[in-house]
């Protein structure tokens, strides 16, 4: 017995070293199979390989948005036949500079100089936006692009918004411009990969989108505190849900709020757009807090309102805030592990720029400093501008919004009717609906936003002045005078379509106003109320405006072929057998 116990516990020694042995050559290998491929869930922070591919494919994807709106609305806005031809505006800028090329480019830098825009306008016009739609489709697909990809985009924008005149007009055409600039120094320069290792994101980019959504927001704080009264009395989103020129289904609740409720959202504006920008200069914490309240600010105007695809468009250079260890959640294990690679790569070896592109690079960094001097300087006048660029590139520009709010909300509404005397008291008026714009009370506000209707955006502009300030006005009513098939695309419903056009459209103002929830007007299904201001466009028929359009070079609209003959008694008749129709919906 003695002797198989001695046995027992040799034995049980020797396994319990041979275990030891295993367990401590496993430790080793799992040691050194982690040393080969680093933990992909930590990565550094302070580098920005993962920045750039979300920036990239976030930028792609406006620019999509943007080339989409180009192709569905372009014809009918600046088209041949167009609101507001571009062909017009070309000959102008030509005559103006006497064909010199290099000076009309300077003046509307467009690639339709190169194209057969005098002949085949609307062709050009669709090119160029299939092409943005190709390029931006790629971006966004792969994740990547190289420097030539994002010039091509660049350029085809630069193309569409320096014709796009009124129709083109506003801040976010301008940012996006500016966005794109800096992604084109965000890229290799042939390479389509999502990590070229040989070229890391460049921290001048970096620093420049951050110094761009320091300029958008504090722009926009400083024009509100220095505009309208009701910012600095906190009473302005008391209004704004109502008058936003494009309301949705949630600024109708939104709208009803508390006044306290209100208060609060004005100041915690306030917060966000003078305040919060400075925490960028107070290291990685703060800087990535900036970004988080800068995106979700972004994100509340997108859910209460259709700004086009300004807010989506904001929220890219809110992207450049954070780091490839804070976004390294949305990735996939293997990228994060490459990621992690090129890192330990460039952590051992230094990186390593190449000569030309680091000449690039401090090329950039000083344009940057001397195109942000005239927008510095404007940012801190007391008469600062907003949304205004320096120089014809829109390179680095001034943004701002919303500097007054408007505290009724004003509506054009058109009318057209089949009388011979439009002053007629008994004259039946049928009602042209726009597709976001409010017309009927009964019409649900639209959810649109990134995507933009041009034309309804504009009618609440023109809300604010009169028709003679708004030529594209006149000719919108001279094309529905001839049922123009093309420019009632443009709108939801126009009420004489497959009819014979109307004999007369004018323009009348109505001041809406949202109906009280759960009040008899609510639950008739009505989201407005309405009550008339007045004539905005006496009656006009396509003969009264002949000499107007002629004088600002656009062609007359010509009646369809199969209502030119239908005039005198067969008018009348048409007239009578729809009488009950028309007669129906005045009552509604």
């Amino acid at each position: 017995m003695a002797a198989f116990h001695k046995f027992s516990e040799s034995e049980i020694r020797q396994r319990t070293v041979a275990k030891s042995v295993i367990e401590e050559s496993k430790s080793i290998e799992t040691e050194e199979r982690n040393s080969e491929t680093p933990d992909a869930y930590s990565l550094e922070s302070k580098t920005y390989w993962l920045t750039r591919i979300a920036l990239l494919r976030f930028l792609g994807f406006i620019y999509g948005v943007a080339f989409c709106v180009a192709l569905q609305q372009n014809k009918a806005l600046v088209g041949k036949n167009g609101l507001l031809p571009a062909d017009v505006h070309l000959r102008a800028v030509q005559t103006k500079f006497k064909g010199d090329m290099p000076q009309m480019l300077a003046s509307t830098p467009t690639l339709l100089w190169f194209m057969d825009w005098e002949y085949q306008l609307d062709w050009c016009l669709d090119v160029l936006a299939l092409a943005g739609i190709a390029l931006s489709s790629l971006v966004v697909l792969a994740g990547a692009a190289n420097m030539i990809t994002m010039i091509a985009l660049w350029m085809l924008y630069h193309s569409i918004a320096n014709v796009g005149q009124t129709w083109y007009g506003f801040g976010w055409e301008s940012q996006l411009l500016e966005t794109g600039f800096l992604a084109i120094f965000f890229c290799p320069l042939f390479s389509l990969r999502q990590l070229p290792s040989r070229t890391p994101p460049s921290l001048v980019v970096i620093w420049g989108y951050r110094w761009l959504i320091f300029r958008i927001m504090l722009g926009a704080g400083l024009i509100k505190i220095r505009g309208d009264k009701c910012w600095r009395d906190l009473t302005c989103m008391n209004y704004h849900y109502e008058t936003q020129p494009v309301p949705n289904p949630l600024s109708y609740y939104l709208h009803q709020s508390p006044v306290s409720v209100h208060k609060l959202e004005v100041l915690g504006n306030h917060v966000i757009e003078l305040i919060a920008p400075w925490l960028m200069l107070m290291g990685r914490r703060m800087t990535l807090l900036n970004g988080a309240l800068q995106i979700f600010f972004q994100v509340v105007l997108i859910a209460s309102g259709n700004l086009s695809f300004l807010n989506w468009l904001t929220i890219i250079p809110s992207i450049s805030c954070f780091d490839d260890a804070s976004l390294s959640w949305l990735f996939s294990q293997a990228t994060r592990t490459q990621v992690s690679k090129i890192q330990q790569q460039h952590k051992s070896v230094g990186s390593q720029v190449a000569g030309l592109r680091r000449v690039m690079e401090i090329c950039l960094a000083i344009l940057l400093v001397w195109l942000s001097i005239p927008v510095v300087t404007n940012l801190w006048s007391s008469k600062q501008k907003m949304n205004t660029s320096f120089e014809p590139l829109r390179l680095l520009n001034t943004y701002g919004a919303f500097g007054s709010i408007t505290k009724t909300r004003a509506e054009i509404i058109l009318q057209g009717t089949y009388s011979e005397d439009p002053q007629d008291p008994k004259a039946i008026w049928e009602e042209y609906e726009f597709k976001c714009k409010p017309s009927s009370v009964k019409q649900l506000p639209c959810v649109i936003s990134p995507y933009h209707y041009r034309l309804d955006w504009l009618m609440w502009f023109a809300a604010f002045q009169n028709y003679q300030h708004n030529p594209w006005l006149v000719h919108l009513v001279a094309k529905l005078l001839v049922n123009d098939e093309v420019i009632t695309d443009l709108i939801a419903h126009n009420p004489f379509y497959g009819r014979t056009p109307p004999r007369f459209i004018r323009a009348e103002q109505y001041i809406y106003e949202y109906t009280k929830i759960g009040s008899k007007e609510a639950e008739s299904g009505a989201w407005y109320k309405r009550k008339y201001k007045g004539s905005y466009m006496t009656p006009v028929s396509l003969d009264q405006l002949a000499a107007g359009l002629k004088y600002l070079g656009w062609p007359v609209p010509e009646t369809p072929r199969q209502y030119a003959k239908e005039t005198g008694n067969n008018h009348e008749n048409r007239k009578q057998t729809n009488a009950g129709t028309l007669k129906k919906k005045k009552m509604q």
